[in-house]
């Protein structure tokens, strides 16, 4: 299991399922909700993923069509998303664990958006657009 949370306490989660993909997304909405180059997001299934506590301090936020963000509505932190499109899955923000996930990032995602001013420098694999399909 990995814990995390919110900045202030007043959200937390855990994370008891299977950790799918952990990936560097480039795409813009990313960029803007993180304020950096990139967002580290650990991809897990709905079922392994529980609000422990909180739930009523989270807003939700429509970033695109399908696709709702939510925030702890008292120190705004961005803990994770839900994507009509990928059914069954939620996309944790990995800055707001507070455990040491057990894998490391395996790709960058939506580099055709990157950042201009910023250059990936490692060898990790990258993908023009979104999650890779497997």
């Amino acid at each position: 299991m990995i814990k995390g949370g919110c900045y202030c306490g007043a959200v937390r989660y855990e994370v008891r399922g299977r950790l799918l993909l952990f990936a560097n997304c480039h795409c813009p909405d990313c960029r803007k909700f993180t304020g950096s180059a990139f967002a580290s997001v650990l991809v897990t299934e709905t079922q392994g993923f529980e609000v422990a506590s909180g739930e009523e301090q989270l807003v939700p936020f429509q970033s695109s069509p399908g696709k709702r963000r939510f925030f702890c509505r008292h120190c705004g932190c961005h803990l994770f998303s839900r994507a009509e499109q990928r059914p069954g899955l939620v996309f944790v923000r990995a800055g707001s664990l507070d455990d040491d996930p057990p894998m490391r990032p395996q790709c960058h995602i939506w580099t055709s958006a990157k950042a201009p001013w910023h250059e990936i420098s490692d060898s990790l694999p990258q993908h023009r657009e979104g999650l890779p399909r497997n």
